[in-house]
């Protein structure tokens, strides 16, 4: 029997190949995320961008200590057994009154991973809602196999190489994501989902937690996982360090050769050679 979702739910999550809302965390925890988040950028300077926004949660503490939340992982673990690695993890913020979109896609087209058991735990920092650019996707399209897609390298497009399944989708078979702060979606990467501009006065941010179980490789090259839930017996992955401070000099260094490394696998079969590559503007999320 699952553990922190119903049994409604995971039939829900493998029907639809998404289930929502879930609460994650406590609306003030999310809040003040929020808030470490946005004091970091006012110190820095400007909105989080670059490879910051990729595998964040080996330079915050904060999302170290998200990643590995009991209801999360609990949650992915109802759906693919204890033995749990995270594998990557992305913000994917909408500023107010933007253009930036996310196409139409399945998130594995371009991840290398062996195969497709794989879970998305997005979790809303801030309301999460049709007017801000909420995310929506085809119920049941997780079931096909991988689509075709094309890349655009689109200016306004969030994703890694702009990329968009090469068939056309209808709009009107989509469901829209409404979440408030704290509470997550689960999605499988096979889901064609995607997600319109934010035309709002707020921001719109959420982080996307990429789980695998640990049986589960990467096939494009070397690459490296957090080790959140029960035992890793495959050692597929290079472990990942928990950050005990922010920015640590040491765990800055190690996420630049990690990310670094990310970016080859990413956009294999480009010219594009890293997240801050002035093709691969805005900044992106895989």
């Amino acid at each position: 029997m699952p553990n922190v979702l119903t049994q409604e739910q995971v039939d829900q999550y493998q029907r639809e190949g998404c289930v929502f809302p879930i609460r994650a965390i406590p609306e003030d925890e999310a809040l003040e995320i929020r808030s470490r988040l946005e004091a970091f950028e006012a110190k820095a300077g400007g909105p989080l961008s670059g490879d910051l926004r990729h595998k964040s949660h080996l330079l915050f503490s904060w999302l170290g200590d998200l990643v590995r939340a009991d209801r999360i992982v609990g949650a992915v673990a109802d759906l693919y057994g204890p033995d749990l690695l995270c594998w990557t993890t992305n913000f994917f913020i909408k500023e107010a009154n933007n253009p930036a979109f996310v196409s139409w896609h399945q998130d594995s087209t371009y991840w290398g991973l062996s195969r497709p058991d794989v879970v998305t735990a997005w979790v809303a920092l801030s309301p999460s809602r049709r007017d801000n650019g909420a995310m929506e996707f085809v119920p049941g399209t997780h079931t096909s196999d991988q689509i075709a897609h094309r890349d655009t390298f689109s200016k306004n497009n969030l994703l890694t190489r702009g990329q968009e399944i090469a068939v056309d989708v209808d709009p009107s078979q989509a469901k829209t994501i409404e979440l408030r702060p704290g509470e997550m979606s689960l999605h499988h990467v096979r889901l064609v989902h995607g997600s319109a501009p934010n035309p709002s006065n707020t921001r719109r941010i959420g982080f996307a937690i990429r789980y695998i179980p640990t049986s589960v490789s990467q096939v494009e090259g070397e690459d490296s996982a957090t080790l959140v839930g029960g035992v890793d017996r495959y050692h597929h992955f290079e472990a990942e360090p928990r950050p005990t401070r922010d920015m640590d000099p040491e765990f800055v260094a190690l996420h630049k050769r990690i990310t670094e490394r990310s970016a080859k696998i990413l956009y294999r079969g480009t010219d594009v050679k890293d997240y801050n590559d002035p093709k691969a503007l805005p900044t992106r999320a895989a």
